[in-house]
């Protein structure tokens, strides 16, 4: 099975679409001014063993190329996230597997410009519904590193479980980090989890 690449979606002032080259100008922009904001959280490559080569961070258009060659392989979904028309981050859908599994992770990352409009809730609900009522996926998970609060504050606004601690879990910003799983199942939304995220903000509207 593949997931149907490449695709759009959207909902109010967010749009997820593929990512692409020309989008490198606004795609720096945003990394350089939010360089402090991301850099505690950012996947880094540990270094090489004795006899290994050393590792370096691709160029963009290198970034691009790959994801884009794992989305026409059905691996990963690559996104980029816009917010009123412009560039404000980036959501990936990756580690796609299928079999007895049907399953997914997802990592993301926003302008802090935009932090706290609702931007990143809706585009994880957003994909999550796309997961599991277009892609066929079982179970979508996202793993946060414990200290990162904002992060935590997207899934548990959107109703993610927390299922626990995977210590040194994921290489960032130069070291083995501990993550926290959170989770969620195609039966547990039944009703789609954008709907909840309306709702929960119709209900905070109203208080």
């Amino acid at each position: 099975m593949n997931a149907p690449w490449p695709v759009e979606l959207a909902d109010r002032d967010v749009r997820l679409r593929p990512i692409r080259l020309r989008d490198h100008a606004a795609w720096r922009e945003v990394n350089l001014r939010n360089r402090d904001w991301l850099r505690p959280w950012e996947a880094t490559v540990p270094p090489p063993g004795p006899r290994g080569p050393v590792a370096r961070r691709p160029s963009y258009r290198q970034m691009v190329r790959h994801l884009r060659t794992e989305a026409h392989q059905g691996r990963m979904l690559p996104f980029v996230i816009d917010y009123r028309g412009r560039l404000a981050g980036q959501l990936t859908v990756a580690g796609i597997t299928w079999g007895s599994m049907c399953s997914a992770h997802i990592g993301y990352w926003v302008d802090r410009a935009v932090a706290g409009r609702g931007v990143m809730p809706t585009a994880v609900a957003l994909v999550t519904d796309h997961c599991f009522r277009t892609v066929g996926l079982h179970r979508v998970e996202v793993c946060i590193r414990p200290e990162n609060t904002p992060s935590r504050r997207v899934v548990e606004k959107i109703g993610f479980r927390e299922e626990g601690l995977r210590p040194r879990y994921l290489h960032i910003d130069g070291a083995w980090r501990d993550h926290l799983v959170y989770a969620l199942t195609a039966e547990e939304i039944p009703g789609g989890l954008l709907t909840r995220w309306h709702r929960e903000q119709s209900n905070a509207g109203h208080k």
